[in-house]
């Protein structure tokens, strides 16, 4: 067998040579093509493995005009929801040979734009990304790129191709209108500045929505941090609620995190929840089901955005499915879990 160094890999003409027989047949064994025996396929499959030999994926792209992976981009990496998402997405995309490229866009649009640009030119067999807003350029790069594009965790109102997600407008406003029900009026609505290309800008106004649409007011509006608003966040306002506004009777978050730091403080400070102030948050994390008391939260299933997402892109590059029968929009189910951080004002 061929002796080589490590500056000179092993090549699928190496085994070819070694099993004595043709390149063809080597590519063909390594697919499992039906054309190979299996008694043939054994035997050059122990010679590629005695060999060390990986094939040189870069070649075969070339050759089938097909890179062999999936772009997804997140905006944070310490976010369990978008682990849960990119790992549900990655095991069920690998069933198929294919693989995962990851970016992070740390909630940026001009980073999103950025690594949109420099992932088309790797010829991703489709991109998978959050929709939070995008730059027009960004826009107009997924629908110049020819590849399947599918925004994930919202419903926007003009999707650039498919969409997996649910409407954060709706759901806050459902989440509101149950706080309404339970018997709160003065609603604070807790988020970030500068969020306006961001689904908590939706969440932001499914709540308004609901407080008006009950004959309430939302001027209670308290806005600190930036995206992604934080634990650290949460807790400076609910060390500081009776700053913002003193009649506050609930406090509904954009998301879990900032509603677990309210709750902190506020039991710091001797407030009692939900006796005194009712707290509510968004998107049912870890620490919402644990915290004391349980935070009344809008539950999403991130790992269903993954695997609704990951079974779309592998029908839309399955060459015998019609595309044009592919409906372009999945909604995730979504639904609110009513816990002990709120209660029944009487």
């Amino acid at each position: 067998m061929s002796q080589r160094g490590k500056s000179n890999p092993v090549t699928m003409e190496d085994v070819a040579r070694a099993a004595g027989v043709s390149r063809m047949t080597v590519s063909r064994a390594m697919r499992a093509d039906g054309s190979v025996s299996q008694n043939t396929r054994d035997r050059i499959l122990k010679i590629v493995s005695k060999m060390n030999y990986v094939p040189d994926q870069m070649a075969g792209s070339l050759s089938t005009k097909r890179s062999g992976f999936v772009a997804t981009l997140v905006p944070s990496l310490n976010n369990v929801h978008y682990a849960k998402m990119v790992q549900a997405l990655t095991e069920t995309i690998e069933t198929t040979g294919l693989q995962i490229l990851l970016g992070h866009t740390d909630y940026s649009m001009a980073r999103e734009e950025q690594l949109v640009e420099s992932t088309l030119k790797r010829r991703p067999e489709a991109i998978a990304l959050p929709f939070d807003g995008h730059t027009d350029r960004t826009i107009n790069l997924l629908k110049q790129a020819q590849i399947p594009v599918i925004e994930l965790w919202d419903t926007p109102a003009k999707p650039i191709g498919y969409t997996v997600g649910f409407s954060n407008e709706h759901a806050s406003f459902l989440m509101t209108e149950k706080l309404i029900e339970l018997g709160y009026k003065n609603i604070a609505f807790v988020c970030e500045t500068n969020d306006e290309w961001t689904r908590g800008a939706a969440r932001r106004t499914g709540f308004k929505n609901a407080m008006e649409a009950a004959g309430l007011s939302a001027h209670r509006m308290i806005r600190f941090g930036t995206p992604p608003m934080s634990i650290k966040d949460g807790h400076h306002i609910g060390q500081n609620l009776d700053q913002y506004y003193d009649d506050i009777d609930c406090v509904f978050c954009v998301s879990d995190s900032p509603a677990f730091g309210v709750l902190t403080a506020l039991n710091e400070k001797g407030v009692k929840v939900p006796s005194d102030v009712g707290v509510a948050g968004f998107g049912n994390f870890e620490v919402s089901r644990y915290a004391m008391p349980s935070i009344t939260t809008v539950k999403v299933d991130p790992a269903e955005v993954g695997r609704v997402a990951a079974e779309l892109v592998i029908r839309l590059l399955d060459d015998k499915q019609d595309q044009s029968k592919e409906p372009k929009k999945y909604q995730i189910d979504i639904s609110l879990s009513i816990r002990d951080s709120t209660r029944l004002v009487k």
